[in-house]
């Protein structure tokens, strides 16, 4: 049972400048004019990337399967708009290095015909099992930021008996507003999503946690699951990162999830209100996740909104329709400009993951000229995870990241807390970012190191077993030649 009337403690955050007025209170674009060309990664989500099954020159039409998920923790990627397929090659990523993966080109043939796709009447009739092969196969994955396929985690909420599921309505980075519009207009719908989602998982209680900064969002919501005892809907404090999973399931239920541990084990799951929306569509409509509402913000941008793109969108085609002033950009960041990456140019797709996209003027990036730390402790008082981020940095300075480890790095979320309130300008969250990094490149190679000495240590024993067998036929073949000799010699005497 929870307890809505305690107030539970939050550790760390900041009051962010919000700036989300000039897009949350205009209502979502939907008529967004279809590219030419879709470049559509066979990677936007955790886990292994999709397999291709289509070939270049094949037609293809919108919400058809392009390629498959491999293994468990995986999401398949379908076609965006009806079409031909151009190419399957290497393409720039959405990534500060755009380093190429593998990626589908569709040119759209401008009709943006549906496969035909049987339709359920009552998906409250399906097995909790079929619901979640249904959203696996729908593509679904998490769209506040994570994308771990849904389906796995609907599977591990109904395996470890979870007893409640909490919506993600925070939305606390700056100047996106995605989610607060689709709670708004599209409340119903969600709401819908969130009782498929309890009834894949066999969990009877749902709480939708909205910040308090977006109270028409609220007042959708509430309206919406009025009818549904089971789904409630509280508002929460606008205080950055509220949307982080732990912050919010230690706001909403009092727990806490220990270290090493998946949400889930403690009896509590979080899903974003995107997603629960995309399960809706997939469900009551047999349509897989193929576009999404993002926020395009900042400065640079002369009409700034939210809009409905299909996957696989060019930044440079979002730019070109809501008016962006090349000359202006100071920077591109995918995301929030807390949590997001930076990006090179405009001309890299848009993917699940993309919440935002936002061209933000010099006059809106911090001061980024670093001084000596004063020792003010404001990163200790503001570090949601309870880390000493000066002590992390510092070692990683000195390039002790086993240290850093020690004392938390692997526990950082890069939310960039600390380099935000920093009076000094250090660029505290960018040491983390690339220390972890670093960590992860040595363990690859140490796990490479261990796995080429395996093999080496596999390929000796199989020599030295191949040498003993053969000195064993050798001397097999010595002794029979030996006894064959003297069983001749005997006969000879005898004759």
């Amino acid at each position: 049972m929870l307890n809505f009337f305690s107030k539970p403690r939050i550790r760390g955050g900041i009051h962010a400048e919000e700036r989300k007025a000039a897009t949350a209170t205009l209502p979502i674009v939907t008529h967004f004019p279809l590219p030419k060309k879709l470049f559509i990664p066979l990677q936007q989500h955790v886990g292994k990337p999709a397999e291709p099954l289509i070939r270049v020159g094949d037609k293809v039409l919108k919400g058809q399967l392009l390629a498959y998920s491999q293994g468990m923790i995986s999401a398949p990627v379908h076609a965006p708009s009806s079409g031909t397929i151009l190419d399957v090659n290497d393409y720039p990523a959405p990534h500060p290095s755009a380093l190429p993966i593998r990626t589908i080109v569709l040119e759209t043939d401008g009709k943006k015909q549906w496969i035909q796709s049987p339709t359920i009447s009552d998906p409250f009739q399906l097995s909790p099992e079929d619901i979640s092969l249904r959203v696996g196969a729908a593509g679904i994955v998490g769209l506040g930021g994570a994308t771990f396929p849904t389906a796995v985690k609907l599977n591990m909420g109904r395996d470890n008996h979870v007893d409640t599921l909490i919506i993600n309505g925070a939305e606390c980075e700056p100047y996106l507003s995605c989610d607060d519009r689709q709670m708004q207009e599209r409340a119903a719908q969600i709401i819908d999503g969130v009782r498929l989602m309890l009834h894949s998982m066999v969990t009877y209680s749902a709480v939708v946690a909205i910040e308090d900064n977006k109270p028409q969002a609220f007042l959708a919501m509430q309206k919406a699951a009025l009818p549904y005892p089971l789904i409630s809907v509280m508002q929460i404090p606008t205080r950055y990162p509220m949307g982080w999973d732990r912050q919010l399931i230690g706001y909403v239920t009092g727990k806490e999830v220990p270290i090493g541990c998946r949400s889930s084990e403690i009896g509590v799951t979080i899903h974003n209100v995107s997603t629960a929306y995309a399960v809706h569509k997939a469900l009551r409509y047999g349509q897989p996740l193929v576009s999404r509402v993002v926020t395009v913000s900042g400065g640079a941008v002369a009409r700034p909104m939210n809009i409905e793109v299909p996957l696989g969108t060019l930044i440079s085609e979002l730019f070109a329709f809501c008016d962006v002033n090349p000359s202006h950009v100071a920077r591109i960041v995918m995301g929030g400009p807390m949590m997001g990456d930076s990006l090179p140019h405009t001309g890299l797709p848009t993917v699940k993951a993309t919440s935002g996209i936002l061209a933000l003027t010099k006059a809106e990036l911090k001061n980024t000229e670093e001084q000596p730390c004063i020792r003010c402790a404001s990163c200790v008082s503001v570090c949601p995870a309870g880390l000493r981020p000066l002590d992390m940095a510092n070692n990683i300075r000195m390039n002790q990241l086993d240290v850093a480890v020690d004392i938390g790095l692997k526990d950082c979320i890069s939310c960039g807390c600390c380099s935000y309130i920093c009076p000094s300008n250090i660029p505290l969250v960018q040491y983390f970012k690339y220390a972890s990094g670093e960590v992860s490149a040595r363990q690859q190679a140490q796990h490479k190191t261990e796995q080429t000495k395996k093999l080496m240590d596999a390929r000796t024993a199989r020599f030295e077993r191949i040498a003993r067998q053969q000195a064993e036929e050798e001397r097999a073949r010595l002794a029979a030649k030996a006894e064959r000799e003297q069983r001749q010699s005997e006969q000879e005497v005898t004759s």
